[in-house]
């Protein structure tokens, strides 16, 4: 019969160590990720929309809508209710 001696203590402390550095690592990089994200959506804020740009978008989905009124008359009323959302 042969006997084996397993040193447990010290590779379970180093597992233990690695995981938490692991997970302190992990948990810092989402953090980072997240903050760098909130900053990004801060500076990029959306510039007004100006009547005249939003008089052309009316005026091209009017256009679409005529397009498609013979073919698939459904499609042309979505096309007329979303122009007249504004």
């Amino acid at each position: 019969m042969s006997t084996v001696t397993l040193h447990t203590t010290d590779s379970l402390r180093s597992y233990f160590a690695d995981v938490s550095n692991a997970a302190r690592a992990f948990a810092a990089a989402l953090f980072a990720a997240q903050e760098r994200q909130f900053v990004a959506q801060e500076v990029m804020a959306k510039p007004p929309v100006s009547e005249r740009s939003r008089a052309r978008t009316y005026m091209k989905l009017i256009r679409m809508a005529n397009d498609y009124q013979d073919m698939q008359p459904s499609l042309a009323a979505e096309l007329r209710q979303l122009a007249s959302r504004g």
